[in-house]
């Protein structure tokens, strides 16, 4: 899905030029000890550049002041699926933020992980991509061979993560803190009374599943809870997922049950309509993501809201800084979620 806001590209700040002059380039070749067509093909991302001498001419062009212009050039956005509306609604807004500079975003559904992900980056690569954001994609998955940005890294390609980064190479990522999510969802069943508390977590090796599992653990212990392990049920990120998991929990006792999205949320109330139970009136059920059905399904279903808009912020920021050859910070930045109340967690029943 191509989307674009077909406006005029806006003026260019003073300073910053389209084309490198005959004699900076010449400038920068000697800086960087190239030739200067291999400063043009550094430029213009081409292929044929070792790392090494990639970086070294970044560096030079950064001293002289060099900054790529932003206007009519392609950010391609990876992301599983768009059926799922948190990814949709992730993309929009990445898109909305962008558009004003000038930039025309394009949105990839991909498997994580497969050769389609590679080919769509390489189909596109010489159409002038800018800039590549990994949303939820191959930058979630910790033991996968990550061929496509090794790709992007071989052309000097800026790129930032969503959710997750590459751990093999030093590159921008925004994230939801997952560990301070699970806390939230925990520390709102823990007030009301929940004492067996279990968790609707994704597949191993999916790095925010395992994040928040991570915080999941973490904030039962510091109730007392020694041993959480019996209540970590993995799962699919999905309605099927989340019932099957939710069933072995509910067969072990618990009252209150934290989802690591709405669609396992969704699969945990099947699996107590099946076992002849009511939510909330005897299990207690806290979502992941907020997406924009929770008002009318019954009950509506208490979340952990994903703060889309301000992820979407320091990406569009990044993004725009990286194209500009501007300097970014690598650190991961965590960005707070925050709980939604609605009416699906109610006081553990009484004797629980």
């Amino acid at each position: 899905m191509a989307t674009g806001n077909g406006s005029e590209p806006p003026k260019r700040r003073k300073g910053t030029r389209a084309a490198i002059g005959s004699t900076t380039l010449a400038q920068v070749a000697r800086a960087a000890d190239v030739s200067e067509a291999t400063v043009s093909r550094v430029i213009n991302r081409k292929y044929g550049v070792a790392p090494a001498t990639r970086q070294a001419v970044e560096e030079a062009l950064k001293q002289i002041g060099y900054e790529r212009p932003l206007d009519n050039r392609l950010v391609v956005m990876l992301t599983p699926n768009l059926k799922n509306p948190i990814f949709a609604l992730q993309g929009e807004r990445v898109e909305n933020e962008l558009n004003p500079h000038g930039l025309t975003t394009i949105i990839c559904p991909v498997y994580p992980g497969t050769p389609r992900e590679r080919d769509y980056v390489e189909s596109l690569v010489d159409a002038g991509v800018a800039a590549i954001v990994f949303l939820s994609s191959s930058n979630t998955l910790r033991d996968e061979d990550h061929r496509v940005v090794q790709f992007v890294e071989s052309r000097g390609i800026p790129y930032v993560s969503i959710n997750g980064g590459f751990p093999e190479y030093e590159a921008p990522v925004v994230s939801t803190d997952d560990w301070r999510a699970a806390e939230l969802a925990v520390g709102h069943l823990w007030d009301l009374g929940h004492r067996r508390v279990g968790l609707l977590a994704g597949p191993t090796g999916n790095l925010p599943a395992d994040r928040r599992v991570e915080g999941f653990r973490e904030a039962l212990r510091r109730r007392g809870v020694e041993d959480p392990e019996p209540f970590v049920v993995r799962q699919h990120f999905n309605v099927e997922g989340g019932r099957q998991a939710a069933a072995v929990l509910l067969e072990q006792g618990a009252t209150g049950i934290v989802a690591s999205s709405d669609e396992m949320a969704f699969g945990a109330y099947r699996a107590a309509e099946r076992a002849g139970l009511r939510v909330p009136e005897d299990v207690s059920v806290v979502g992941y993501d907020d997406s924009p059905v929770l008002d009318f399904i019954g009950p509506p279903l208490t979340t952990v809201r994903q703060p889309i808009e301000r992820i979407a912020e320091n990406v569009a920021r990044i993004v725009t800084s990286l194209i500009s050859s501007r300097a970014v910070s690598n650190e991961e930045i965590l960005v707070e979620p925050e709980l939604r109340l609605r009416r699906s967690t109610a006081p553990a029943p009484s004797g629980a």
